[in-house]
């Protein structure tokens, strides 16, 4: 078996109002995107690690990678008009891997055991992903004004690695029609059977500046 982690870094990240992607962006003495990629070279069970970005970021890529030798990554594709399409386009690039992590270049603190945990899940789904339960109240709003309550039993906050059989996600990509907001929703789409896996509070997606700040914060205390 063999499992290939395919990271997502070809998004432009605006409203992080910043001169760079926020991947490329510096947490610490490196850049996101090199902590997120270290992240899954340090599981034993990835095999293979493909970095798909954008084709103006070539130079920011090869600064954010400088310092990683290690043979399981390989050299990055361009992506696409969609986060869809760039999946896809990643997904061709691969070696045809038994199973595929779908992850997010903007999540730097992907833990081990959650890589192992959606992992395991696939001996008994099609496709695994990581989420958190949502425990706060939900409302309806009308401008300012709230409207009616949302029932909040059953529902998730959705994040990634999102892992798949590589060959189910693949196809399911291939006969995809519209744009899709996640590779869950694909493989859904596709008639995919998808497990929820515990996720982490810490593996949290750098979107806004204070999101940033939030990853110093986490970095420092780790270190």
């Amino acid at each position: 078996m063999t499992n290939a982690a395919l990271i997502v870094a070809a998004g432009r990240g605006s409203r992080m109002r910043a001169d760079l992607p926020k991947q490329y962006l510096k947490l610490g003495s490196h850049m996101v995107l090199h902590h997120t990629i270290t992240a899954f070279l340090a599981s034993e069970q990835i095999n293979t690690v493909q970095v798909v970005i954008h084709p103006d970021d070539a130079t920011l890529y090869a600064t954010a990678t400088a310092k990683i030798s290690d043979p399981r990554l390989h050299a990055p594709v361009h992506g696409g008009a969609s986060r869809s399409a760039s999946v896809h386009l990643g997904l061709k690039a691969l070696d045809t891997p038994t199973n595929v992590l779908i992850h997010d270049a903007a999540r730097p603190f992907c833990s081990i055991d959650l890589i192992d945990r959606v992992i395991a899940a696939l001996d008994t789904a099609d496709g695994a992903f990581a989420a958190l339960p949502v425990v706060d109240a939900l409302w309806q709003t009308d401008g300012p004004h709230a409207t009616a309550p949302v029932p909040r039993d059953g529902l998730w906050r959705a994040q990634t690695p999102q892992a798949f059989r590589y060959d189910a996600i693949f196809k399911a990509h291939q006969n995809l029609t519209t744009d899709a907001t996640d590779d869950v929703a694909v493989a859904r789409e596709a008639g995919l059977t998808v497990r929820v896996v515990d996720g982490d509070e810490d593996n949290f997606k750098i979107t806004l500046p204070r999101d940033l700040t939030r990853a110093e914060q986490l970095l420092a205390k780790a270190s």
